[in-house]
Formats: C-alpha cells, sequence, structure tokens
C-alpha cells in the first residue's frame, strides 16, 4: 500500500482521502517515511515542516465530520526553498540566509493549503535560484533518481528530484529560464510555466527581473498540473503583474468542438538538438496526428533572427545584478558559491545594447503572435539532451559544442514573451533516462496546451515508470 501511495498521483490521493479508503495520516507518513529512505541518496529534501503529521489528524477529522474538502484535501505537497513557508525555513540556498524563518506563506503555498494541501517539506535548490545544477554551499548537491551520477536540473532541481523519487506527489518550483520545465524533463515528471502573472509570485525571492520570474507546480500528472493551476492562478492585490482573474477548469481531456491545430518544430532558433530528443519531439507530433488533431512541422521566423538566449542574457544582467549586489553586500567571500560569484563579476550591458535587446524581445513576441494566429498549439523539446552527468559545464550537441548555458535554447523564449508551456515526459533514451517534451501556447492558453499534453499522456507508454531507488 505505501508503494501506492507513494507513486500515486496528487488527484488520486484526494479522492482515496474524500472516499476514506486511506487516511491523509496514512499518506503524509507514507511520504515522510520515503524520504526518510532515499533522500540521503537524493538530497532533495532540505527541511522537513514540523507540523504536517499533527495537520494530517487534523485532515482526517474533517472528512470523519463530513465538513467541506478542498481539491486537494490531506495531500502532502513540497515547495523550492526559494518561496516562503511560515514558521518553516526558507533558506534560498545560501550562508547568507541560514537559519531564515519567514513570518507568512507566499501566496502560493497559502494557495495550496487553502486547497487543503499539507506543506510536507522544503526541497532543494542552486544559490540564489540561479543555475541549472541544484547545488549550494549551504544544503549541498541534489542527484538525480534515475542516475545519481547525474543532475535533476535546476533551479528546481530538489523539487523534480523529490517528486521522482516518491518523496512528494506535488509541488511548487520557480521558473526564470528553464527551472521548472527543464528539471521536469531530467526527472521525467510533468510541470508547467503559466503565462506571465498568471500565479502571483509574492513572497518567493528573486523577484528581480520581475517580468520574467513565474511560479509553477510540479507533479506527475497533467491533471494534477491542471489542479494545481485552478487553485493558484488569480491575482492576489499585492503582485502588480498577477492582474488577470482566470475561470479554469480543472477538468481535461475534453474534446474542443473543432480541429485543433499543432505545430512542431525543433528548430532552427533553439540551437542544436539531440537526435533522440528530436525523434521524441517528432514521435510526440505524430501521436497528435494519429489522434485526429491537424499537426505539421512548422518554423517560428523571429526565432531564427533574434536567439532568445542572447536577448534573454542582455536584459537579465541589467535587471538581476543589483539584487545580487544587494544581497552580498558585506559578505565574506567563502559565503558565496560559484553563480553568485559569477553574476557579481559580469559586466553591465551598455545601453545600446539593452535597447537593441528590448527591441528583440518585442520581435519575438510578434513572431509567436503570428504563429498562434494560424495555430493552437507548439510541439517542442524542453532539453537538448537528457539529464547530464554533474559539474559539465560544456557539452557536444549533433556535432556542436556548446556551453550549458544553451540547455536553456527552447525554454528562455517562453520567459523573455511570458507564454505557458508544459514539460511531460514521452520518451526514453538508450541509457533509460526520461525525455520530455514542451506543449506551448498562446498568451494565457492554459486550457488548450494542458488539454493538448493530457492527449499526449493518454498515448504515452512511458507515463507509468518510475526510478528504481
Amino acid at each position: 500500500m505505501a508503494h501506492e501511495l507513494i507513486y500515486s498521483d496528487a488527484t488520486k490521493l484526494a479522492e482515496l482521502i474524500r472516499t476514506r479508503e486511506v487516511s491523509p495520516v496514512e499518506v503524509v507518513q507514507a511520504h515522510l517515511d520515503r524520504v526518510e529512505a532515499v533522500n540521503l541518496d537524493v538530497n532533495a529534501v532540505v527541511t522537513l515542516a514540523e507540523g504536517a503529521l499533527e495537520a494530517a489528524k487534523v485532515a482526517e477529522g474533517a472528512v470523519l465530520s463530513g465538513q467541506d474538502l478542498g481539491l486537494l484535501h490531506g495531500v502532502p505537497f513540497t515547495a523550492k526553498d526559494s518561496i516562503d513557508t511560515a514558521g518553516v525555513l526558507t533558506q534560498r540556498g545560501s550562508p547568507i540566509f541560514k537559519g531564515r524563518l519567514p513570518n507568512a506563506d507566499a501566496t502560493s503555498v497559502a494557495r495550496m493549503k487553502k486547497a487543503g494541501g499539507i506543506l510536507l517539506a522544503k526541497t532543494n535548490l542552486p544559490e540564489f535560484s540561479y543555475w541549472i545544477e541544484s547545488d549550494n554551499l549551504l544544503s549541498g548537491r541534489s542527484n538525480n533518481p534515475w542516475d545519481l551520477e547525474r543532475t535533476p536540473g535546476g533551479s528546481s532541481g530538489g523539487e523534480s528530484a523529490a517528486i521522482a523519487a516518491g518523496m512528494s506527489p506535488i509541488g511548487l518550483g520557480t521558473d526564470l529560464a528553464i527551472s521548472v520545465r527543464g528539471p521536469a524533463a531530467q526527472t521525467g515528471i510533468t510541470s508547467m510555466k503559466a503565462t506571465h502573472g498568471r500565479i502571483p509570485m509574492t513572497g518567493i525571492w528573486p523577484r528581480a527581473p520581475h517580468r520574467f520570474w513565474h511560479v509553477g507546480p510540479m507533479a506527475r500528472s497533467v491533471r494534477d498540473i491542471a489542479l494545481a493551476f485552478s487553485q493558484l492562478a488569480g491575482p492576489d492585490g499585492q503582485d502588480a503583474f498577477a492582474t488577470s482573474t482566470v475561470e479554469f477548469d480543472a477538468g481535461i481531456g475534453r474534446q474542443p468542438f473543432r480541429q485543433l491545430r499543432v505545430g512542431w518544430m525543433v528548430g532552427p532558433g533553439f540551437g542544436p538538438v539531440d537526435p533522440e530528443v528530436m525523434a521524441t519531439v517528432q514521435a510526440a507530433a505524430n501521436a497528435l496526428k494519429e489522434i485526429g488533431l491537424f499537426v505539421e512541422h512548422v518554423g517560428i521566423p523571429a526565432l531564427e533572427r533574434d536567439f532568445a538566449l542572447e536577448v534573454f542574457n542582455r536584459l537579465h544582467v541589467m535587471e538581476m545584478k543589483p539584487a545580487f549586489e544587494e544581497a552580498t553586500a558585506g559578505r565574506k567571500e567563502d559565503e558565496l558559491y560559484k553563480m553568485a560569484k559569477t553574476m557579481l563579476s559580469l559586466p553591465d550591458t551598455s545601453m545600446k545594447d539593452y535597447i537593441e535587446a528590448e527591441q528583440a524581445a518585442e520581435r519575438l513576441r510578434d513572431g509567436y503572435a503570428d504563429y498562434f494566429s494560424r495555430y493552437d498549439a507548439l510541439i517542442t523539446h524542453v532539453l537538448p539532451i537528457p539529464a547530464h552527468k554533474h559539474g559539465v559545464e560544456e557539452f557536444t550537441i549533433a556535432g556542436q559544442t556548446v556551453d550549458a548555458t544553451y540547455l536553456q535554447g527552447a525554454t528562455v523564449p517562453l520567459n523573455v514573451t511570458g507564454l505557458p508551456g508544459v514539460s511531460m515526459r514521452f520518451g526514453t533514451s538508450r541509457e533509460g533516462l526520461p525525455i520530455n517534451v514542451q506543449v506551448v501556447g498562446k498568451w494565457q492558453a492554459e486550457s488548450t496546451i494542458l488539454h493538448v499534453a493530457s492527449l499526449l499522456e493518454s498515448v504515452s507508454s512511458v507515463r507509468s515508470l518510475h526510478p528504481n531507488l
């Protein structure tokens, strides 16, 4: 029974609790036992939330007394350690913030609790949420449950590893350029970066540059992502970007009234892509075509004119560097890890380059708008390669040598433009590692991409696989 509980998705767990087939106490205890069993090797969980079992007992009482229950009633969830949790350490992957104890929940955490979720633990991340590996001086390096010698990604790598390893059914990560979608791809789980502003960033650090940061759900299934999004989205009166009221039905998979039009591409405009990954994207496209969608290979000329990763780099250094300078002011050298040092050493972007990057970002938004005037969704890769070994800083992909930042080539365009994207598994590499695809939609089209993702999930042959820990 314990194995069934730790690998059930959150929707199933909520159903089992609601129908009294299991108690919230059983569910929480099963996940605590799993953390004890595997976290020493994976190092995904950095802090357990005191009071989780007590909260589960209260949740059990609500079930037995027939009270109205939230959609996640009694279900444990985890949160990246950059997301504030009242009375639970939030240390942001840095000795600078060691012992930091917030007095209020981030909006996203508060909304998960309002839906009945029980905070179980905080998960690892890179220093200041800033790198594609989850490693820092305070809580060390997270490992991929599929292969401990490989990374679960960053910056939400601890969250992805915890979910993949059965330590958590659902959780919260943040995304600046890759950080919920890339880790999901490296561990074979599902995640979504919604349209910018859909989910408030209140109570999460850093937020600069505000226009690129997102918070997003990470889970085991598309329906879990839809459920979480239905609870997380909407303004909170504190995040100025979160202005749209969302009317969203958590039920997915319903056939629309017309045939959906879907394009697929792996480039040009994203950088080099491994043939196995390319084949997985094409397989996903073919699967959608076989079940009746209109699908064709496409290109987006704007991505070829302006490489989104370069545009992002020119913009965000100017906008994010001050947050690093403020946080590290007066601190000792040995309190800073490599990414903080790297960011602080980068030269400022010239005003001319900054303005040109702003104009390029506008061209990218226009390019996607043109594409979505003809199509409902876009299928791409998430990462150009499956999960890589720890510490690799240079890769040869399809005969081209690139540095590690190029792993963000297909994800960062959605941060520059603010568009939504779902990362979900659809393949397996020759080495047995997960390969995810990315389902991209137009502005505020989460319902559409979740529907397309659910169709892919329904025909996928890999959805029941778990790492052998």
